[in-house]
């Protein structure tokens, strides 16, 4: 999916996307769930979460996230009191996944035009955004784990198209201290590392992160997107069916096996990831051996240094290796 610039979401296009997807010929339900990309799972900062009200003025420019992760919209009215349980479930699966993807809520009351111009009829409706594209996801009501599970089939879907960021809290407004200096928003060390990962040029985030770390080498956001920064570039550039045709015609070919790693760790499915490179890494003697591990150790800085996965994979590694 080609990024576009969002300067409002073209519904019936969108729809004609959205159905182009659904009958792929193989199925992403289940397969796909992105875990680990573009910035380290966290909870909410304080004073922040990643979930924000937008209006008319914000809506353009909140979009232009979509084409770095997938955003779900809640369309809402103060005046529909039974949405109240949803808008609370929608928020705690938001926060509960760290930044895979953002909640942007709009009240169609106070936002009638632009309401109409995307067609909401009722609420509560609820519609995903990925890459400046507009996915209906449900009208009504529906409860926390069905919410959970039609959320989890966006972020599949994002990730076909190369979607495959993580969103940043969303800060508190900016308050000022005693001595007159604004606190709140994203650390400005990081910004033009970011700025570039909002326009995808994963190169310079890399250069941008890695300057970081060698500052300050014990910077653990810089080292995590020193890792997702490159892992990114090679995923939006990468032939999945290439990979997945190569190790049909040749289960030990090692570019094939390193593509489709890596297509695995940028769609959280880390078991499958790690277990193809620690079998990777015991079949393999010399130089080979050690781009594997190489690779290995960078996607562990992708994830949670205590993700269960990685702690399991370092041990099975250390096995491999000795």
């Amino acid at each position: 999916m080609a990024s576009i610039r969002i300067t409002r979401l073209e519904t019936q296009r969108c729809r004609g996307w959205l159905n182009g997807l659904m009958t792929q010929p193989h199925s992403l339900r289940g397969a796909i769930d992105l875990s680990s990309l573009a910035a380290p799972a966290s909870p909410p900062a304080a004073g922040g979460s990643y979930v924000i009200e937008v209006d008319d003025a914000s809506f353009d420019a909140v979009m232009q996230g979509s084409v770095r992760y997938p955003i779900v919209i809640e369309f809402y009215s103060p005046r529909a009191p039974e949405q109240a349980k949803l808008s609370a479930s929608l928020a705690e699966l938001t926060n509960e996944a760290g930044g895979r993807w953002l909640l942007a809520r709009l009240n169609v009351d106070d936002e009638r035009a632009l309401a109409a111009e995307l067609q909401i009829t009722a609420v509560p409706t609820v519609a995903g955004v990925v890459g400046g594209q507009l996915v209906p996801l449900w009208q009504g009501t529906v409860e926390k784990a069905d919410a959970k599970v039609r959320i989890e089939e966006l972020v599949a879907l994002s990730a076909k198209y190369g979607v495959v960021g993580k969103a940043q809290p969303v800060a508190a407004a900016p308050t000022e201290t005693a001595e007159g200096e604004q606190t709140g928003g994203i650390d400005p060390r990081y910004a033009a590392a970011y700025e570039a990962m909002e326009r995808e040029d994963y190169a310079t985030a890399r250069q941008e992160f890695a300057t970081l770390l060698a500052a300050t080498p014990s910077d653990a956001v810089a080292k995590a997107g020193v890792a997702q920064a490159a892992l990114l570039a090679r995923v939006t550039s990468s032939n999945p069916q290439g990979a997945v045709d190569a190790l049909a015609a040749n289960p030990d070919d090692l570019d094939a096996i390193l593509a489709m790693a890596d297509l695995e760790a940028a769609t959280g499915r880390l078991e499958e990831c790690f277990a193809r490179l620690v079998a990777a890494v015991r079949g393999r003697t010399g130089d080979e051996k050690d781009v594997v591990r190489k690779r290995l150790l960078e996607l562990y800085d992708t994830c949670e240094p205590t993700d269960p996965a990685v702690l399991r994979s370092r041990r099975e590694l250390a096995s491999a290796l000795f």
